[in-house]
């Protein structure tokens, strides 16, 4: 069978699944079964994926992903999200919607600990949109910018997300993927800030007021135990004292310390945590381990290769290319969740983009900043269900709130892809690339 009609069964078959609503992990394992019975005997197929479906889990840097998992969950129900959002106000006082402006800097600071936007979107929005209802803010415009700004915590570490591209690219340090994901996550949540003010101004929102001198350093002493978090996690990995995995190991007992401190968790809630956890974490790691077998597939196939070919016939010109996969991986994050494209999409697109010059490290932040602009967008974006359902909003009307916000990012990824600089930066400077 031709490479061409190999990729067309390889798709087809996916993509009907999931018009389907069969769960995403078993439509790439029976594209990936499908597509391999073309060319190789039942036997042979069982056999080799089951094998690569073993091996693609069987990574002593993916222990970092249930962990990182189990940590979010505990800061989500320890009491570290509510002194995340009173640190937040400090600095928005003085801002027209200063709760909107709270909320983008609490999951910006949020996120980067839990490494999560679902988790940021439940724990934020639950915590702030409340009390923006009191204030009499639009509830669509609330959600939206809660949607908009919870996937920074995808970029800006410690996140898993860049531990999974690392697994999957193998020989990219994720310490320069940590330090290259700031400064990305820093300017998307800056993007959303601006949206988030034009409205407010043009609709006349109240602000808070500034925080008596008294009352701030209390909030700032309550928080530092939190962010001090960061330094400790971040800093020993950049600095080798541990590993990704043992910082997450770390991650989790510190924060289990901090909601203990708080006194803000009981066994019954600890017990309820380590079951979420545990599924997150199973869904997760089959994902993984399918999408394992379904590289195996393209690669036997030589589908990464023709795409490649097909890619770089269009045109010559690596701006362009670049632009067409922005485009490609954007129409993709619509659909597909962002562990399951990672290890999809990174072997098709990685050495295309290597070959015209951008590093694996800036590659790996373009294709997240992409994953999160996904994440929030209609029809299956994670955060999107998850923000208008605490506020039990309807999609369609958040949707048409959020195009200003997809506006302001796309063009933000733009940028970044055509400016390495900005992600590499901070890891050049540390000697990390």
């Amino acid at each position: 069978m031709s490479i061409a009609l190999t990729t067309v069964v390889l798709f087809a078959v996916f993509f009907c699944l999931l018009a389907l609503s069969v769960p995403i992990s078993v439509s790439i394992l029976i594209s990936s079964v499908v597509t391999a019975l073309t060319t190789l005997s039942w036997d042979q197929v069982v056999f080799i994926c089951m094998q690569k479906m073993n091996s693609g889990v069987e990574s002593f840097s993916l222990l970092a992903v249930p962990l990182f998992i189990l940590a979010g969950n505990i800061m989500n129900n320890g009491g570290i999200a509510r002194r995340m959002i009173n640190f937040a106000k400090l600095f928005c006082g003085f801002i027209p919607g200063s709760l909107a402006q709270a909320n983008v800097l609490g999951n910006m600071l949020f996120g980067a600990l839990a490494g999560s936007a679902v988790a940021a979107a439940s724990a934020m929005g639950g915590s702030i949109n409340p009390i923006q209802k009191e204030e009499k803010y639009d509830m669509a415009y609330a959600t939206a910018v809660n949607i908009a700004s919870a996937p920074t915590g995808l970029l800006i570490p410690p996140t898993s997300a860049f531990i999974v591209y690392s697994t999957v690219v193998g020989g990219v340090s994720i310490s320069a993927l940590f330090m290259a994901g700031y400064i990305p996550g820093i300017l998307m949540g800056l993007g959303v800030m601006v949206v988030a003010y034009l409205y407010a101004r043009a609709h006349k929102y109240p602000t808070t007021g500034v925080v008596p001198l008294k009352t701030a350093l209390k909030i700032t002493l309550d928080a530092m135990p939190s962010f001090l978090l960061i330094i400790i996690v971040i800093g020993g990995i950049v600095s080798g004292v541990f590993t990704a995995t043992e910082g997450a190991a770390v991650c989790v007992v510190y924060c289990l310390f901090l909601s203990v401190l708080y006194r803000s968790i009981t066994m019954e809630k600890f017990t309820k945590i380590l079951v979420d956890s545990a599924c997150t974490s199973g869904i997760i790691l089959f994902l993984i381990s399918t999408s394992s077998a379904m590289s195996w597939v393209m690669a036997y196939s030589g589908i990464p290769d023709a795409i490649a070919e097909g890619l770089l016939s269009l045109s010559d010109n690596k701006y362009v290319i670049f632009f067409l996969i922005n485009l490609i991986l954007l129409i993709v994050g619509m659909f597909m969740d962002i562990t399951p494209a990672i290890l999809i999409f990174t072997p098709i697109f990685l050495p295309i983009c290597v070959s015209l010059g951008m590093s694996p490290v800036h590659f790996g932040v373009v294709l997240i900043f992409n994953m999160c602009i996904g994440s929030m967008t209609p029809p299956v974006g994670s955060v999107l269900f998850v923000g208008c359902g605490i506020n039990k909003i309807s999609i369609e009307r958040v949707s048409m709130m959020l195009l200003p916000y997809f506006a302001v990012l796309i063009a933000i990824l733009l940028v970044l892809t055509y400016v390495p600089a900005i992600s590499l930066f901070i890891p050049e400077m540390m000697g990390l690339v």
